[in-house]
């Protein structure tokens, strides 16, 4: 059998922590190394026991959930699941903390003390396995090695573009999956809309969640970032994020419908549907982008917005927490441009200048 997982289960609620630790102690893939009762403990354990992964609750005394999350990542790569209560303000907390750096979340089935944990088990379980082979630590990140596959503009068909918006102006869809919040959280302050630009952000993510997203990413952004609603059209020095539960597209008109027909890839919202009809009504005028996540949703949307004489852009694998997504849009040939998560924010304000 190979190396369990050593869990580290951080909860100011005892009976949370028992809970927890015995759903996942029935998993021979688990080892529970330990459990912390508040967010100091929490990095104290940590640092102690050296844990492959840490389930995290927010709402605990001393540090949060994200404040430990900081303080852990700055000492050493461990991923971290947080466990989010079904409120507003849970929803809240949880963005705050993937923002922090933690990999993922999953939300308690009854609130901050949950007496069927076990109704979670599978998301659990299944999160945790796929946390422990997250690239977490990786840094800050140089100049990628990976060759450009550049194609020539004139070997493309270049779609004309709406006229809703001035000459120029360049419509960049960005999809972001495992690890997306914190890659989109260091992106947006790099990247400058200026005059030229307008953002989509398809996040896969549930309802309820996606308008605390924009909220934290207005507060890194050069410009208004908010959830989108059917009816929005797209605009300069705007950036819209794709509702959770909710697939997004755009007309030839530049306005924005929202639809709950079935998920893409498993997923709602997912970038394939976005990034596609970014492509057939904006053509040379569309940039896309694939940041770190599970799957391959965005791939084939990438090869729709090169097929139309856009600009498409990937996150390179050293620097993703997940490189899913980005490898499968590289291995189809229809990435531009391959490049470290620190240097995506300036590509793209290249592309829009």
């Amino acid at each position: 059998m190979s190396e369990r997982i050593r869990v580290l289960v951080v909860d100011d609620s005892a009976f949370m922590r028992g809970a927890i630790a015995r759903v996942l102690a029935a998993d021979p893939r688990f080892e529970i190394v330990g459990q912390a009762g508040d967010g100091r403990e929490a990095v104290q354990l940590a640092r102690e026991l050296e844990p492959s992964v840490i389930t995290m609750d927010y709402n605990m005394p001393g540090l949060n959930g994200a404040q430990a999350t900081r303080a852990i990542l700055a000492e050493r790569a461990i991923a971290i699941v947080m466990l989010s209560a079904h409120t507003s303000e849970g929803a809240r907390e949880t963005i705050e903390a993937l923002a922090a750096g933690a990999v993922d979340f999953v939300t308690k089935p009854q609130g901050e003390v949950s007496a069927n944990v076990s109704d979670v088990r599978d998301e659990l379980v299944g999160k945790l396995l796929a946390a422990a082979g997250a690239n977490v630590g990786f840094g800050q990140a140089e100049p990628s090695s990976v060759p450009s596959s550049r194609s020539p503009q004139s070997s493309r068909s270049v779609v004309s573009a709406p006229r809703n918006l001035p000459p120029g102006t360049r419509v960049v869809a960005i999809a972001s999956s495992t690890g997306g919040p914190a890659a989109l959280v260091r992106v947006l302050p790099t990247l400058h809309l200026g005059d030229h630009g307008a953002l989509i952000i398809v996040q896969h993510m549930s309802p309820g969640y996606t308008q605390p997203l924009a909220d934290q990413l207005s507060e890194v952004s050069g410009v208004p970032v908010r959830e989108a609603r059917s009816g929005d059209r797209i605009e300069a020095r705007v950036a819209l994020v794709a509702p959770g539960g909710s697939h997004l597209t755009v007309d030839r008109a530049g306005r924005v419908a929202l639809d709950e027909t079935p998920p893409v890839h498993g997923v709602r919202p997912a970038a394939d549907v976005t990034f596609k009809s970014v492509a057939q009504s904006y053509g040379g005028r569309a940039v896309g982008v694939v940041l770190t996540g599970m799957g391959r949703d965005g791939a084939l949307g990438l090869a729709a917005i090169k097929a139309a004489g856009g600009r498409t852009v990937a996150q390179d694998r050293q620097t993703s927490v997940v490189y899913g997504m980005p490898k499968a849009a590289v291995e189809m040939g229809v990435v531009d441009d391959v490049v470290p998560l620190d240097r995506v924010g300036k590509v793209v304000t290249k592309l829009i200048r």
